[in-house]
């Protein structure tokens, strides 16, 4: 090794020496003088690691940080020391334990202060290095915060390299840290290595590279399972992805084999914790057991449900039975699913268990309320969608006459004038794909939903109109329904109702959900990994944000999003479910996906500059806009005290090269589509820089936790938000409606998913709402010592007490019995946005509450 030589042949001396530490940097020692480093690393052995892996494989490197070595160019290096045991720290869920090792490296007073350090694993197998502390001579201990897999030196043919938590701008780098520095980002990117874009991706790999959505087809299927290549396209434009293929295409990007399990390539550091990724497995056996069942089963399942009781037969405990004995002896033909012996013992622990959603906790039928109906477009799982209007549509079928009389005396000019007049638009952007999805026995519509904001801040829907295109054979239609109390007009209000929450799922699911928070943040991420280094403040800002949503991608593209995939399966756009997400894309404008901002576009607020949000609301009941603005605004303060500690004017934004560097990838590579765009920050101030930077935040963090986490209190119950429809609302005079006359409530139900897509998505529904044991939420850190500024720690600590205030605030305005939206007829407290960081919750229950760092699952 670099400098071993010169070190081994000094004269060595045991004694520790004192010394002063100047500005943190460079330890001052007589000339001649020898000193001794000391070093704790911490290793976590997961369960599949039953014994402790012997100190004598293990071996460490220090580079000073200060120092140069006129050779090299890098920092000076020291001697090679092997680590000893020192102890063992169990954790508190007893699947893991933290073996402790230490380590001695003896070098001269003129080393300088370490700032990095080189690990190599001799053993055969990999372990994780949580992170470690290295004590200098005057007993400084300097952090490095690694969590990271340290694979076999056999299989990565190099060592691995670890900076400390100090962070630099690059222009302010230490001189013995910029070859280093420059080194890791060329290898992150592949370039270090040159056959890195032909070889075949490795369980160890560590290059980040961008690759389209190549990877959506299953032509080994048949030729119904091809789909269209998204990204690098002007028909079908979208984010990249991180490439995940182990083995490239011979023939180029159109033909990424898909992995058949859940071992899918991703670099190692970006992959699930074991402990995750055995929850997540466990958690999605209710999916699995229900998606790849034998035929059998699924014959048994495709019958509709014959009452709104036998729903319900869902959640019973007999059926969870019936399902745990299917699982167990059917677990062997499920592709996804690897070790056998490991998941029947986690079903044996933990049963399989659907509890009933919240939507039904209070009250069974209160899902047909429509005031109900209307509270969810504010505070249920998807509030994001509802504008209020200025204009009445005039493309729209509805005679405003119509609507004026359901405005309780105002005039429909008054009511537009003074912001009482709202819809919920699935119409035109649905509109064009209707011949394509109502095949294969799914009907939907296009549709408006229009609504009035009563003097008690409650909206009380008015009117929905429901259009189809016309064909060759026929014209197109619209038809319009308005609220009954009973009755047959009742009945197909119900069944409108129905369909207009059938088009909210999908573009919940496919646009809200996946594409503005899954598919939109990756390109960031690779961008992040490949041009900032991890001594680069922004990047110890983001990381935490980043946490595991590379793997939860690459994870859906195999079984959620992939052709044949459960969204496709369950709902109604089917097939084209990703081309329409490809079409909406092209809509998307990152400076409109922060709180405020979109507020504006959705006239839901207007400028406010003497607000502290920057916006003032109009509808002072919206509890998702209401809490989510203090949230903003307390990420967005957050972000400007980062910001400003390391970025003293905007002349060093401008001339930090990675900083650059990055946000050119994002837009010219990343979401390259675009790169076109007039809209794009220009990353040169402050306040550009504290806005690019507040906006990622809140989408990865509060914005997904919102649409996210209350999935299964009011999706989990169908009736209430249907995934598709199989029937159209009936026309009089029509078979149909001879049938619906019969027995509204059997029609209903005829209409909804049968018995196994039903079940499915149910499952599913289960799984995405539930938080993981080892996530990290906002405001919290995986260590105290995270980033070497005692300034900046404190300034993470107002943060973190302004989101505690922040809670109690949520907490006081759910008891205000004026804020009728904050329960509403379901009696459903919103706290979709209650940063919880305490411990006093079980993590892994549907909680409905918590605000995760990042999109992990």
């Amino acid at each position: 090794m670099e400098g071993l030589k010169r070190v081994s042949s000094m004269k060595r001396c045991s004694n520790v020496v004192k010394t002063k530490i100047v500005n943190n940097l460079n330890p001052i020692c007589h000339a001649g003088q020898q000193l001794t480093l000391k070093g704790k690393f911490f290793i976590t052995l997961t369960q599949d690691q039953r014994k402790s892996i012997p100190g004598k494989f293990i071996s460490v490197q220090i580079y000073s940080g200060t120092e140069v070595d006129p050779i090299t160019g890098k920092g000076k290096l020291s001697e090679k020391a092997v680590l000893k045991h020192d102890g063992t720290k169990k954790h508190d869920n007893g699947d893991a334990k933290t073996m402790i090792y230490k380590i001695r490296i003896n070098v001269y007073s003129h080393f300088g202060t370490p700032r990095a350090f080189l690990i190599q694993n001799r053993y055969k197998k990999r372990f994780f290095l949580q992170s470690a502390s290295i004590e200098t001579c005057n007993n400084h201990i300097i952090h490095f915060d690694c969590n990271s897999w340290v694979y076999p030196i056999k299989k990565t043919k190099s060592d691995r390299l670890f900076f400390s938590n100090a962070c630099y701008i690059p222009s302010e780098t230490p001189r013995a840290l910029m070859e280093l520095r420059k080194e890791e980002l060329e290898r992150l990117r592949g370039e270090s290595d040159v056959n890195s874009e032909s070889e075949e991706r490795k369980e160890w790999g560590r290059i980040y590279e961008y690759d389209c959505y190549n990877d959506l087809s299953d032509p080994e299927k048949g030729p119904e399972y091809l789909r269209p290549i998204l990204g690098a396209s002007w028909l079908y434009p979208y984010p990249r992805r991180l490439r995940t293929a182990r083995k490239p295409s011979a023939s180029g990007p159109a033909n990424e084999s898909r992995p058949r399990n859940f071992e899918i390539y991703v670099p190692s550091d970006e992959r699930f914790s074991p402990n995750k990724m055995k929850e997540l497995k466990s958690n999605s056996i209710h999916a699995l057991a229900h998606f790849l069942s034998p035929k059998a089963l699924h014959q048994q399942c495709s019958k509709s449900f014959e009452s709104f009781e036998d729903i319900l037969d869902l959640f019973s405990a007999s059926r969870n039975q019936r399902i745990e004995g299917w699982v167990r002896d059917n677990l062997n033909k499920m592709l996804p699913i690897q070790n056998l012996e490991e998941i029947i013992r986690l079903i044996k622990n933990k049963p399989l268990e659907l509890p009933i959603p919240e939507i039904l906790s209070e009250n069974a039928w209160v899902w047909k309320d429509d005031i109900e109906f209307g509270r969810q477009m504010l505070a249920g799982t998807h509030p994001i969608k509802i504008q209020c209007l200025k204009t009445f549509p005039t493309q729209s079928s509805i005679n405003p006459s119509f609507i004026e009389q359901r405005l309780e005396g105002w005039t429909l000019p008054q009511a537009l004038k003074h912001g009482r007049l709202f819809m919920l638009d699935h119409h035109d952007y649905l509109y064009p794909f209707l011949n394509r999805i109502n095949i294969n026995g799914v009907c939907a519509y296009a549709s408006r939903t229009f609504l009035f904001l009563r003097s008690d801040g409650m909206l009380k829907p008015m009117a929905i109109e429901l259009s189809l295109p016309g064909s060759s054979l026929s014209k197109g239609i619209s038809r319009v329904f308005f609220p009954a109390k009973q009755g047959i007009e009742a009945a197909l209000w119900q069944l409108a109702k129905a369909h207009v929450q059938a088009n909210d799922t999908v573009y919940h699911q496919l646009i809200s959900h996946w594409l503005h928070t899954h598919a939109v943040v990756e390109p960031f991420i690779i961008a992040t990994k490949r041009r900032l280094s991890v001594m680069h403040p922004i990047h110890r800002l983001l990381n935490p944000h980043f946490k595991d949503t590379m793997h939860i991608n690459a994870l859906a593209r195999i079984i959620l999003i992939n052709s044949g995939g459960v969204l496709e399966r369950t709902l109604s756009s089917g097939e084209i479910s990703m081309q329409l997400s490809s079409e909406l894309y092209k809509e998307w404008r990152f400076d409109e996906q922060g709180l405020p901002a979109d507020l504006i576009k959705r006239g839901m607020a207007i400028k406010d500059e003497n607000n502290p949000s920057g916006v003032q609301l109009l509808l002072q009941d919206y509890p998702y806009a209401i809490d989510g603005l203090e949230i903003w605004v307390a990420i967005k303060k957050w972000v400007k005290d980062f910001c400003s500690f390391y970025y003293k004017d905007d002349e060093s934004i401008r001339s930090d090269v990675e900083l650059q560097s990055w946000w050119s990838e994002i837009r010219t590579i990343g979401h390259g589509d675009k790169h076109n765009e007039t809209w794009w920050y220009q990353i040169d101030t402050t306040s550009s820089l504290v806005e690019s930077l507040t906006t990622l935040i809140w989408v990865a963090s509060a914005q997904h936790a919102a649409i996210n986490f209350g999935q299964y209190a009011y999706n989990g119950y169908p009736p209430n938000r249907p995934t598709l429809c199989k029937k159209f609302v009936p026309m009089e005079g029509t078979i149909q409606f001879g049938e619906f006359l019969k027995d509204p409530d059997k029609y209903f139900l005829k209409m909804l998913p049968n018995r196994f897509e039903m079940s499915l998505v149910v499952a599913l529904f289960d799984v995405l709402s539930r938080h993981t044991s080892d996530e990290v939420y906002l405001g919290c850190q995986l260590s105290p010592g995270w980033i070497d500024s005692e300034s900046i720690q404190n300034r993470f600590a107002e943060f973190k007490e302004e989101l505690k205030e922040i809670q109690a605030r949520i907490l006081e305005r759910n008891r205000d019995p004026k804020l009728k939206n904050r329960r509403g007829p379901a009696k459903i407290d919103y706290t979709l946005l209650y940063p919880d960081t305490s411990s006093s919750w079980s993590r892994t229950a549907l909680t409905c509450r918590g605000i995760p760092n990042s999109i992990s699952i």
